[in-house]
């Protein structure tokens, strides 16, 4: 289960590029009761989403030519050099060099040998998100790729990432989790083929909801679109596949009840 006791390869930040942060910021409060928090002048309009005081998220305008609005999620890297040596090691190129923020912590940003865009955060004062796993916060994280067995390999070279199989409508599915203790309990997301529809190499962030219907009816009230329709899935819940004004891809799930 996604948590904040960040170790090794944990999924650790999730932070949004927009175009217009002001229009997305308004976005998902109307959404998700999210407040935007400015991280102070010197942020370059960075800052962070907050639910009942935490920080579940941030955002900042986009800062790459060319780059497309996105959620991009950071793991936890204990030695970010070593990391950055790993990714290209592993085929991967590095889109921003490992930098240090404030104090803070460190930061880099990566694209992986498929073209998925993610990042890595090596915890200084801040140790990353401030809640996960409740309603409006992040539960998951989901990599879409060609080739889902090279992909762990790749990662696993990075964090020691270990992946289970299961079946799933249409497809294997593999579960992934961080290296050390229990598998199920570390587990924190999963890797999916392409759909076959022009869809890119991603991870897609998927936030925790009490309704999925209610949440997609407040997307497209809010001017936000549907890209995949609220399903059930078995032995999972239901999901939907949301984007907001600007087009950044999420998804939301409303977990089925835990047994026991």
């Amino acid at each position: 289960m996604l948590g904040t006791d960040f170790r090794t390869g944990s999924p650790n930040w999730l932070d949004l590029g927009s175009p217009d942060p002001g229009a997305t910021a308004a976005f998902y409060e109307a959404v998700f009761g999210w407040r935007f928090v400015s991280a102070g002048p010197e942020a370059g309009g960075y800052g962070f989403f907050q639910k009942d005081g935490r920080t579940v998220g941030a955002q900042g305008p986009l800062a790459e030519e060319g780059a497309a609005p996105a959620w991009t999620t950071y793991f936890q890297s204990d030695d970010i050099q070593a990391t950055t040596r790993d990714v290209v090691a592993g085929g991967g190129s590095v889109r921003a060099q490992p930098m240090d923020v404030m104090g803070e912590g460190w930061l880099a940003q990566y694209t992986d040998p498929q073209g998925a865009r993610f990042a890595v955060w090596q915890p200084g004062r801040t140790r990353g998100l401030e809640a996960a796993s409740e309603d409006d916060t992040l539960v998951w994280v989901e990599l879409h790729v060609g080739d889902p067995e090279a992909a762990i390999r790749f990662y696993n070279g990075l964090f020691g990432w270990r992946s289970q199989e299961m079946e799933a409508p249409g497809m294997t599915y593999r579960v992934l989790s961080i290296a050390d203790g229990d598998q199920q309990e570390g587990s924190f997301g999963g890797v999916a083929p392409l759909r076959g529809d022009g869809e890119d190499a991603r991870w897609v962030p998927y936030f925790a909801v009490a309704d999925a219907d209610a949440v997609v009816a407040k997307v497209g009230e809010s001017g936000g679109s549907v890209v995949m329709s609220a399903a059930n899935v078995p032995d999972v819940g239901r999901i939907a596949w949301l984007a907001d004004p600007t087009g950044a891809v999420f998804a939301v799930l409303r977990p089925n009840p835990r047994q026991g």
